[in-house]
């Protein structure tokens, strides 16, 4: 008798699966504000910040379960610590990707000391490997479990003056005028409503994020193409991703949320089409997102030390 296969376990199946049962819900929980001490960034047991869909996932199960410590590891970096986690307590998946190279001739023992090199291939592959919130683990030392730090207070409709800095010099041209917020690709220029606009100015760079984002994509940054995109179809709703996740990331950085104008069963709708049409869209464009994230912080960086170099 034939023994049944336990099916293979698939990651990104089960992660974009855990996605859409969330925004069923008519959420998206990574735009609530922050609130752990010491990193606005889910972080290894070392310390250093998850990049890409990583950042995304494990952002959205801290919000989700209401963990107040950035820090995740594995068991076994748990148990290294002398540390152990709690009965019951269920892990996180996340992934990592690499890739390895294999020859187009596969025959290695031919013997005949040819270099096959030029005709290697390069594969890349993804694997998963399940994580713990600090909070799901007794015994840890009490650095993993930082005080929050206080949000600090802003007059309500005024610029962030650190904030403001840091979008006014990223060299994308931004118009102040109107009540609506978009990217305008034929003249390459982005248009916002005034800040005094919106009542918690963290909501103006939420949204200004946004639209900086869609810029990312032009030919002459970083070539981002879905396709035709008009309102509606299949290449909008990719391309919208891309922007609230990278105004996720960014907010990360400075201290604000996700935010656009518009946020109602439409929207939401969008983020669904794309992960039930395709299991692997929310690692492709976390990872589009991470790319603009980091595109805005290096021109904005760009523009402060031009400005630095002028003054002096």
């Amino acid at each position: 008798m034939a023994r049944s296969r336990t099916p293979k376990f698939d990651a990104s199946e089960v992660i974009t699966n855990e996605i859409i049962r969330i925004i069923e819900r008519g959420v998206l929980p990574w735009r609530k504000p922050w609130t752990a001490g010491g990193s606005s960034r889910p972080l290894r047991v070392g310390g250093e910040p998850y990049l890409g869909v990583n950042n995304f996932l494990l952002t959205m199960r801290t919000v989700m379960a209401g963990h107040s410590s950035p820090f995740w590891m594995t068991l076994p970096q748990a148990n290294a610590l002398d540390a152990k986690v709690r009965k019951g307590e269920k892990s996180s998946v996340v992934v990592y990707y690499g890739q390895s190279r294999k020859g187009a001739d596969n025959d290695d023992d031919c013997g005949d000391g040819d270099d096959h090199s030029e005709e290697a291939r390069i594969f890349r592959f993804q694997k998963s490997y399940r994580v713990f919130n600090g909070c799901q683990i007794e015994g840890l030392p009490d650095s993993f479990y930082p005080d929050p730090e206080p949000t600090p207070e802003h007059p309500p409709a005024e610029p962030i003056p650190y904030m403001q800095t840091f979008f006014d010099a990223i060299d994308i041209t931004t118009v102040f005028a109107g009540g609506e917020a978009y990217y305008l690709p034929p003249v390459d220029k982005v248009y916002m409503p005034q800040v005094t606009r919106f009542q918690d100015p963290r909501n103006f760079y939420g949204v200004w994020a946004h639209e900086l984002a869609h810029a990312t994509k032009a030919p002459h940054r970083l070539n981002r193409d879905y396709g035709l995109s008009r309102f509606g179809n299949t290449s909008y709703a990719r391309e919208e991703i891309v922007a609230e996740l990278t105004s996720c990331f960014l907010g990360q950085e400075l201290g604000f949320t996700a935010h656009t104008l518009e946020m109602n069963a439409a929207y939401l709708y969008n983020w669904l089409r794309v992960l039930r049409s395709d299991k692997t869209a929310i690692f492709k464009h976390a990872a589009d997102a991470q790319r603009a994230c980091d595109y805005l912080i290096a021109s904005s960086e760009a523009g402060r030390a031009g400005g630095s170099a002028e003054a002096a």
